[in-house]
């Protein structure tokens, strides 16, 4: 479940072994409802009858399955007794939502086990999260990471019991009471600050009850042996710094052995590939505290950034982009014009003029209102449509210091910003090209073997008409039936001016990364005044199409890193090739090397050190060099050198002048 829900009416605070006596509370059900089964077709069934009788009716292998059942949208026990009719459907335990149900799960058994190992814990509030589940819990000494091995086999004690989840509800003065008696403070806290009307459900599992608002699985039993416990941290009560601070247990919990295995191996994958540690390892960049979410780039960080940048403009200047630069610090009347100011000001740097107080400026987030500008200076005409207008902005976003990670999260960086104006005609063939663009351009980057575009839709809080929000919506349902590329419905995550299209990208190791983004708006040219002149003399509205395909620069070369291994392409290395001597017999030969290297345009260095071969090859390899010329005297005699080429076994000997053209040619970047 998620965290929003928690905050609304999720309660999950365990209250140990409680035995307590309360009434379970049943429906009075008469009539009949009518359930609307995925095939369409309609069943008749008594009011009150579970889940359990549903899945039963339909087919024995299907109870058997079945973890709960969902009616209108409402997931449900499967021992609930159903009062109203709708669109149902059976969750088994392979689907999304029996997984989530299996975290849910699990979260309450470890709590469970906890209590049981450690008497007087408290229990507070604990959802399933992305791959896993937590819980917070108050106690004075911390758990350490030598706690969870206990827990976790407790954890599978549990789970064998299978004891049944059982649900009943309880007067809501008696279960303030209640908890408060036995010590549970946090919870009757929770309770009291629920609303007046909210049921309060208590589950028991066995003789240990927890109060949560569900619904669970059956039994104990169904949540399974695929659980692990992860790590331990301090977790402030209810977010707040000037409360408690609780002991906060992070686990995993999957369907089977082999998802959780898959799920471990690419964790320790991921921290083998992890961007911070291999820029520490290759020199490419590093923070400090005197500058937060910024980055210091290294001479080899920055040559894969200003590689990668070169690329990205050629790319642009093809597709008939003009490039455009904007001031970064503009005047809060821009930002209140575009709407940035009421939707976007608390991730906005801002600074008042002293002299001119009335005017607070802003560091810009984005670079759509100065490109407004541009388009606003000057009188257009219809044959100056449509207008490509680029931009490698600099941009600064306000982040907590929690959610900043490395070049993940960071509050400067330059996004490659792209802004198109064009007519009504044109624009349903500007987005389908520039999706073109954007599956190009990942290809290049050797990251298009799996995409998927993400259709987000309006949001609650937006600006603009809902007539504009149609058409806007409307041509990317069009423009996704052209282009022929996966994607799902992501309903309510549109910006607040737009909705869009975000490329999702997937890794060498499974891990999903959303980095473009295409959004039609039709909202900001008006609230800018934008207009042209159309061919029968009279003024227009253009469309403003905002484009971004690495999306944060940092951020998409964090991300490459981790797929690449910091084995990057070689057009994109740091370091092409390094020429390393195996006697200082060729130290004048490695120097001659190194010379035509440079000349032919390649990145290249020399390692004439008084070391091993051996040696230089492995520090090499750590540094994610791609290619070694290896010297010695006899490559000296016969101006040839020997090939090493990272991750490959091979060794070929070749005379100097081919293999700087063969590595020169591997080496051409791919625009």
């Amino acid at each position: 479940m998620s965290n929003e829900a928690v905050k609304q009416t999720q309660i999950k605070p365990g209250s140990g072994s409680m035995g307590a006596t309360a009434t379970t509370t049943t429906a009075t059900t008469t009539g009949t409802i009518t359930l609307t089964l995925p095939d369409g077709s309609a069943r008749d069934y008594d009011a009150g009858t579970t889940g359990q009788d549903v899945a039963e009716s339909i087919a024995k292998s299907l109870a058997k399955a079945a973890v709960a059942i969902e009616v209108d949208g409402k997931r449900l026990d499967l021992s609930r007794p159903l009062t109203n009719g709708g669109q149902t459907r059976i969750i088994k335990r392979e689907d999304p939502e029996g997984l989530e149900l299996i975290r849910h799960d699990a979260a309450h058994v470890m709590a469970q086990a906890v209590q049981e190992l450690y008497p007087g814990t408290q229990v507070t509030i604990g959802p399933a999260i992305e791959n896993g589940f937590y819980y917070d819990f108050g106690r004075k000494e911390p758990f350490t990471t030598d706690d969870l091995a206990a827990i976790e086999k407790r954890m599978h004690e549990i789970v064998d019991r299978g004891a049944p989840f059982v649900r009943e509800e309880w007067d809501r003065n008696e279960a303030i009471a209640y908890f408060k008696g036995v010590g549970e403070m946090f919870k009757a806290e929770l309770i009291e600050d629920l609303p007046e009307a909210e049921t309060i459900s208590i589950y028991s599992q066995g003789e240990w009850k927890d109060l949560c608002r569900g619904p669970h699985m059956p039994t104990t039993a169904h949540v399974g042996h695929a659980f692990k416990l992860m790590s331990v941290a301090g977790a402030y009560w209810r977010g707040d710094s000037t409360k408690a601070m609780l002991n906060r247990i992070y686990g995993t919990a999957w369907r089977t052995e082999k998802e959780l295995n898959a799920y471990l191996t690419q964790l320790e994958e991921a921290e083998k590939r992890d961007h911070r540690k291999l820029g520490r390892e290759m020199d490419l960049f590093h923070f400090q505290d005197e500058a937060p979410g910024q980055v210091f780039w290294h001479p080899n960080g920055w040559t894969v950034y200003t590689a990668l940048m070169d690329y990205m403009r050629k790319k642009v200047q093809k597709h008939d982009y003009v490039e455009v630069n904007t001031p970064q610090l503009l005047d809060a009347r821009f930002w209140k014009a575009s709407g940035h100011w009421d939707k976007y000001r608390e991730n906005m740097f801002v600074f008042q003029d002293e002299e001119t107080s009335e005017h607070p400026f802003a560091l810009k987030p984005m670079s759509c209102p100065g490109n407004a500008q541009l388009y606003n200076y000057g009188l257009k005409s219809y044959r100056d449509l449509p207008l490509r207008m680029a931009e490698f902005g600099r941009v600064f976003r306000q982040e907590p210091s929690g959610a900043r990670h490395g070049l993940m999260r960071v509050q400067a960086f330059t996004q490659d910003d792209a802004h198109i104006f064009c007519t009504d005609e044109q624009l349903e063939n500007e987005v389908v090209a520039m999706c073109d663009l954007v599956k190009e351009v990942y290809t290049d980057l050797g990251m298009a073997d799996d995409i998927t575009v993400n259709f987000s839709t309006r949001p609650d809080q937006r600006i603009g008409s809902d007539e504009d929000w149609d058409r806007a919506e409307g041509a990317l349902r069009k423009v996704l039936d052209r282009i022929g590329m996966k994607w799902v419905l992501n309903p309510g995550d549109g910006a607040f001016y737009a909705p869009k299209l975000d490329f999702i990208l997937t890794d060498a190791i499974g891990r999903q990364w959303q980095c473009g983004t295409v959004q039609v708006d039709m909202n900001m040219p008006t609230r800018l005044d934008m207009s042209f002149v159309g061919e029968d003399g009279e003024r227009h509205r253009p469309h403003m199409i905002h484009r971004a395909i690495l999306g944060s620069v940092e951020r998409f070369i964090g991300v490459m890193i981790e797929h690449y291994a910091g084995k990057f392409p070689l057009w994109l290395a740091p370091v092409q090739c390094v020429v390393a001597t195996i006697t200082d017999e060729a130290d004048d030969y490695a120097k001659d090397a190194l010379k035509a290297l440079r000349e032919a345009g390649l990145r290249a260095e020399i390692d004439t050190r008084n070391e091993k071969i051996n040696y230089k090859v492995r520090e090499h390899s750590v540094n994610k060099v791609p290619v070694l010329f290896v010297v010695g005297a006899r490559e000296a005699e016969s101006r040839s050198v020997a090939i090493r080429r990272l991750g490959e076994k091979d060794q070929p000997v070749m005379d100097l002048e081919t293999a700087i053209a063969d590595l020169k040619d591997r080496c051409r970047a791919p625009c």
